[in-house]
């Protein structure tokens, strides 16, 4: 198989390409709130991204993935996955889960600001940062064009393994080169964060009702969250797990984005058959806007039922 062009040229080509065809709404859009006990959880977004299918499931028997596409009326040659960051409003704390793309990632991506302020959010606010990984959609809007810290008031917190692995020096020649930029991009930004960093390890309690979970596969030290404090908990999943239908429908076929694929599927496995068997409510990073809802079994698959 050849070695997959991930490059930011060949994100933003593409990026340019689908926002000129008028695939995707790039413009502000509306959040989404979910009450938590006395907490308020919104989904803001922070735009689209749009991923070469060559990337995103390489390995999957194609025939049967787009059929699958098809079948939900979505593009063949390409995934335009949301991007949903979620904002949790609990007491004194505003609390965001990832940081979104920032200006330099993809031209249809980098709108968090933007639909931050017209939800009603200052940046100024924000009391907390907690990361799920360090890829760009996830990370990059760390820092303005001006090289300033988006968040000026925020406390920024990641997990061990994921902090350790993307400031290694060692890292980057380590990357393949289509996806190097990730690397540089990824220690750019966290060297702005090396005296304010919290590090912490799964199962621990980040802050007060958010309990860090375990989920390597997509990058080594990804990690989810479930949200205490209402009847039931909430999962923040950041991108283990990663598409409203093939996630679901074929949890077993390995993502060209997770680092290790193999992993990925055996964390995203798990997630579902703990979500599904618990009936908690569920969001994802790259489910539809705005990323939440439960899972269902469906035999010896799964099924995402949106709410919101």
């Amino acid at each position: 198989m050849a070695p997959l062009d991930l490059t930011r040229r060949t994100l933003m080509q593409t990026g340019v390409a689908a926002a000129a065809t008028a695939l995707l709404p790039v413009g502000l859009r509306p959040a989404q709130a979910l009450q938590i006990g006395d907490a308020v959880l919104t989904s803001v977004s922070d735009g689209n991204l749009v991923l070469p299918l060559s990337f995103s499931y390489p390995d999957a028997p194609q025939d049967e993935l787009i059929a699958l596409l098809e079948a939900n009326g979505l593009p063949t040659d390409s995934l335009m996955p949301d991007c949903n960051v979620p904002i949790l409003k609990s007491g004194d704390r505003l609390i965001m889960f990832d940081a979104g793309s920032g200006p330099n990632f993809m031209p249809t991506a980098g709108r968090l600001l933007d639909n931050m302020i017209d939800a009603g959010f200052d940046p100024a606010d924000v009391t907390d940062v907690v990361f799920t990984h360090g890829h760009p959609d996830h990370l990059w809007g760390l820092i303005d064009d001006f090289d300033e810290i988006v968040f000026p008031n925020a406390s920024f917190h990641m997990g061990r393994a994921e902090w350790e692995f993307w400031r290694d020096p060692g890292t980057v020649d380590a990357m393949p080169e289509t996806r190097k930029t990730f690397a540089v991009g990824a220690q750019n930004r966290l060297s702005y964060l090396e005296d304010m960093i919290t590090l912490f390890e799964p199962g621990a309690e980040v802050l007060p009702g958010v309990e860090a979970v375990d989920t390597a596969g997509h990058t080594p030290g990804h990690m989810s969250y479930m949200l205490h404090g209402g009847s039931e908990p909430v999962l923040v999943a950041g991108d283990a797990i990663l598409h409203f239908a093939v996630s679901f429908e074929h949890p077993s076929w390995p993502s060209g984005s997770d680092q290790d694929p193999e992993m990925g599927i055996a964390t995203r496995k798990k997630l579902l058959d703990r979500l599904a068997g618990d009936k908690a409510m569920l969001t994802a990073y790259h489910l539809p806007t705005p990323g939440e809802g439960r899972v269902e079994r469906d035999g010896t698959a799964y099924r995402f039922v949106a709410e919101g």
